[in-house]
C-alpha cells in the first residue's frame, strides 16, 4: 500500500476541492459482496438510486448514470443531442470550461469559446447579445459550467436561463455541475436546462467512478435526430433497461451502494440545510482569506463559490510551494492551481462531509503555512472564521428560544 515518505500521525486532511473525503457511512455501504447485477436484488437497488438520485437534482425526468468519470458524462451530453458540424456556445471560465470545451472540438462540433479572465462566470448579457444576433438559429447549444473547480467561481446558471429566454433563442442549455451538485442550489426543472452533467466525487460524497446525465424531454427529442457516433455513452439503451433497474453493460455495483447511502446522508440532512452549511463554510473562510490579507481569485461577490475558495498569493511567492510545506508539516493536501494560473493560487476545498471543527483545523494548517513559508500574510485567519461561527450560531439559538 502506498505510503507517504514522511511520519504522519493523526487523520490526513484532504481540503482539495474533490475527490472529497468519503464518510463512514458510505465505505461501510460500500463493503458488500459482489451480487448478480442481472438479478431482482441489484433491480431493486437500481431502481431506488435511479428514482433518488432525480431528488438531488431536482428533476422529474430520467437521470442516467455511467461508470465514468465526469469527463465521460460531459461526452455522452454531447454525442446524444448534436451532430458533426454543430454550433455551440461556450464560455472560458476556468480549467474545467476548457477541458470541455476541448472535448467538443474533438467531436467534431463548432466551438465559439467566449473568453474569460478565470476571475468571473458567465455572463448572462454576453448570452443574451450573442444569441440575439443568431438570427439564424446556427448556434444549436449553449454550454456553461456551473460551479469552476479551478477558480472557485459560480456562475448564475438561472440568470443565464432567463437570458437564453429572453433572446427567444431554441438553443439546447448543458450545464456542468461536476462539483455544485449535492453542495450549493441546483434546480434541473426550474432552470429548464436539458442536461446537467455531473460526477460522484465532490458533493455526492462518493469516490471517483460515477458520471451521470439528467435529460429534459427537449434533450430527448434531439437524440433522436443527433448524428455524433455513440455507443457506449448512448442514452437510448441505458434508459431502456433502466425501467427495470438495470443497466446495458456491467455497472459499478460497489459505488451504487455508496450512492444509495449517499442519497439518504442527503435526504436526513435535507439539501437545504445541506447548502446552508457550505454557504456557512464558504463565508468563514473568505473571511479567514481577507484577514490574511490575501486576495480571492473571484471578484464578483455574486459569484462566490460555497465548494470552494482558490486564494491569489502575492506576487513573487509559489502557491505549489506553500502547498509543499503544509503537506510535508501538517499532513494536509490542498489543490493546485489548474491551467494558466497554475503556481498563482492554492485552492481550499469545503465540501462534502463536513463540519465547522473540520474547517477550523483545515485553516489553522493554511495559517501556520503561511508563515513557515514565508508568505507576506497577517495572522487572525482562524480567528476570524471562529468569530463567524460564533455570531451564526447565536443567531440560531436566538431564533430557536423566540420560536
Amino acid at each position: 500500500m502506498f505510503r507517504y515518505s514522511f511520519a504522519a500521525s493523526g487523520r490526513h486532511f484532504l481540503q482539495i476541492p474533490g475527490p472529497a473525503n468519503v464518510p463512514d457511512r458510505i465505505l461501510r455501504a460500500m463493503d458488500h459482496p459482489t451480487i448478480d447485477h442481472r438479478g431482482p436484488e441489484f433491480a431493486e437497488l437500481g431502481k431506488a438510486v435511479l428514482a433518488g438520485i432525480k431528488d438531488v437534482f431536482r428533476t422529474r425526468s430520467p437521470v442516467i448514470i455511467y461508470p465514468s468519470s465526469g469527463t465521460g458524462a460531459w461526452e455522452a451530453a454531447l454525442v446524444n443531442t448534436l451532430s458533426p458540424g454543430d454550433q455551440v456556445l461556450m464560455f472560458e471560465t476556468g480549467q474545467f470550461a476548457t477541458l470541455w470545451q476541448k472535448i467538443a472540438l474533438k467531436l467534431g462540433l463548432v466551438v465559439e469559446f467566449v473568453p474569460g479572465d478565470w476571475r468571473h462566470g458567465v455572463d448572462p448579457a454576453v448570452v443574451e447579445d450573442r444569441l440575439a444576433a443568431d438570427t439564424g438559429n446556427a448556434i444549436k447549444a449553449v454550454l456553461a459550467v456551473h460551479n469552476e473547480t479551478s477558480t472557485g467561481v459560480t456562475s448564475r446558471i438561472a440568470e443565464v436561463r432567463a437570458a437564453i429566454d429572453r433572446a427567444r433563442h431554441p438553443a439546447l442549455f448543458m450545464v456542468d455541475t461536476v462539483s455544485g451538485l449535492g453542495s450549493i442550489d441546483y434546480r434541473h426543472d426550474e432552470w429548464g436546462i436539458d442536461v446537467s452533467v455531473t460526477g460522484s466525487q465532490k458533493g455526492l460524497m462518493l469516490p471517483p467512478g460515477l458520471g451521470f446525465n439528467a435529460l429534459s424531454d427537449k434533450a430527448l427529442a434531439a437524440s433522436k435526430s443527433a448524428r455524433l457516433p455513440r455507443a457506449y455513452w448512448g442514452w437510448e439503451e441505458m434508459l431502456a433497461s433502466n425501467k427495470n433497474g438495470y443497466f446495458p453493460y456491467t455497472p459499478a455495483t460497489g459505488l451504487l451502494y455508496g450512492l444509495h447511502e449517499a442519497l439518504a446522508m442527503l435526504r436526513e440532512e435535507g439539501l437545504d440545510n445541506v447548502f446552508a452549511r457550505h454557504a456557512r463554510f464558504g463565508e468563514a473562510t473568505r473571511r479567514a482569506v481577507r484577514a490574511w490579507g490575501l486576495e480571492l481569485l473571484c471578484l464578483d461577490p455574486r459569484e462566490y463559490s460555497n465548494v470552494l475558495t482558490a486564494i491569489l498569493l502575492p506576487a513573487g511567492h509559489d502557491a505549489d510551494a506553500l502547498r509543499k510545506v503544509i503537506l510535508e508539516n501538517f499532513n494536509m493536501s490542498l489543490g493546485q492551481g489548474l491551467g494558466k494560473i497554475a503556481g498563482k493560487v492554492f485552492r481550499i476545498g469545503h465540501l462534502g462531509d463536513f463540519n465547522e471543527l473540520t474547517l477550523l483545523g483545515a485553516l489553522a494548517g493554511v495559517e501556520m503555512g503561511l508563515q513557515l513559508a514565508g508568505i507576506p500574510a497577517q495572522r487572525g485567519g482562524v480567528d476570524a472564521a471562529m468569530r463567524y461561527f460564533g455570531e451564526k450560531s447565536g443567531a440560531q439559538s436566538a431564533l430557536k428560544r423566540v420560536a
